[in-house]
């Protein structure tokens, strides 16, 4: 019992020093907003905004046009339409037709995927083939823009800078409980391994980037070997940026505050699937997994656990060392809410369900028991209608077609 009091302090003490982390970002991290994107660029150089689409009829629609009302004076959107059997080529066509900026969207069609290649992977890859600009802003179909100086801001501030990557951090759009719950305990998970402040430090071998929004100057995106060194990888954001690194360039990670919004997944199912894809994707080794999960056993499973068995215990026949185990546990609680209630109003997630924290950590646990399994190849990753395994596509890809493009 002493020991597992001990535990508890000591788990104690951890929380409280993110007090400490939280406090030293709020000083050190960037924060873009729309203001930042108000002031001239001279010179303003062109961007070609270039988004990957596969069945996401739902989404690229807003997509779409909230990229073609952007004030920056040079850029393109170019769309890849990835092999979609829903109405999400119809949609562009009639956004091409009918949108007073139409004229400013390329679609691309995929017809086939090309052996050794992921799909968004490809999709980008011919995407860009095609840009014309000198900085190339990679997105994803399911962010919405909700200002129209995305760029500007994004823009000014790497070429004020002088970086090579910029990643602007999405604010999550939630709109189910299970969303609400899992989504700040998968991200915390991420940035356990990923903060913001290691990774731009250029002393530092930390790297990350999220593909809701990469800014990258053209000349090093060939300098790394483009979407062809990350081909077959489920998680090229992240190893793009390893390779910015390793080649000395610039990467830098923001947060943004008006900027964009992306709701990455709609339901449980989308959600089990999509963070046991991150997390194998992005860890890669059992090692990183374990310790992911027993860290979330031991920091937030445990506090709780303990507080219930406790007061429980105490309750039922007073011992001395029940009653300090419901004490110090009572404690260990307090101390992760105070820290969690900052954490969620820093990523804008809903501060009353701290209390739900536990669930979610509980499910993240299974997540990366779920991406053990795939890193073992005991299982495949199902991802957008394909099977891939330790990082690899399925064997059986189509060779590649000619591209097309749909011009209205």
């Amino acid at each position: 019992m002493s020991i597992w009091i001990g535990l508890l302090v000591l788990v104690t003490l951890v929380w409280l020093t993110r007090h400490i982390e939280l406090t030293r970002a709020g000083k050190r991290l960037i924060t873009l907003r729309p203001q930042d994107g108000q002031g001239s660029l001279p010179n303003a150089p062109k961007v070609s905004v270039l988004v990957a689409a596969k069945d996401e009829e739902d989404n690229i629609g807003t997509c779409a046009t909230t990229w073609l009302t952007q004030e920056y004076p040079d850029y393109e959107l170019i769309i890849i339409d990835d092999r979609s059997t829903d109405r999400t080529g119809e949609i562009l066509r009639d956004i091409q037709k009918n949108h007073p900026k139409g004229s400013n969207l390329r679609v691309l069609t995929v017809q086939e995927l090309p052996a050794g290649w992921a799909g968004k992977n490809n999709a980008m890859r011919m995407g860009i083939e095609s840009a014309t600009g000198d900085w190339l802003l990679l997105s994803d179909a399911d962010c919405r823009q909700t200002c129209n100086r995305t760029i500007a801001a994004a823009v000014g501030y790497a070429v004020r800078e002088k970086v090579d990557l910029l990643s602007v951090l999405p604010v999550l759009e939630t709109q189910t409980i299970w969303e609400r719950i899992i989504q700040p305990v998968a991200g915390a998970v991420m940035v356990f391994w990923f903060n913001p402040i290691r990774v731009n430090n250029p002393a530092s071998r930390a790297a990350y980037a999220n593909g809701a929004f990469m800014l990258i100057r053209k000349d090093a995106y060939e300098a790394v070997g483009g979407h062809a060194a990350v081909r077959h990888q489920l998680n090229e954001d992240l190893h793009m940026a390893k390779l910015i690194k390793q080649k000395g360039l610039r990467l830098r990670v923001t947060q943004n505050d008006g900027l964009y919004l992306t709701r990455m997944y709609r339901n449980f199912h989308e959600m089990w699937q999509g963070w046991s894809r991150i997390f194998y994707g992005c860890f890669g080794t059992v090692r990183q997994l374990l310790i992911s999960a027993a860290f979330l056993v031991v920091m937030s499973l445990l506090p709780w656990i303990s507080l219930i068995i406790g007061w429980s215990m105490s309750a039922t026949n007073g011992a001395t060392k029940h009653v300090w185990l419901a004490y110090v546990a009572t404690a260990t609680v307090v101390a992760q809410l105070s820290v969690l209630a900052r954490f969620y109003k820093i990523t804008k997630a809903q501060v009353r369900y701290i209390f739900t924290w536990p669930i979610g950590a509980a499910l993240c646990v299974g997540m990366l028991i779920s991406a053990i399994f795939k890193t073992l190849g005991w299982t495949g990753t199902a991802w957008r209608g394909r099977v891939y395994r330790q990082g690899q596509a399925a064997p059986t890809m189509q060779a590649p077609a000619p591209r097309q493009e749909v011009r209205s």
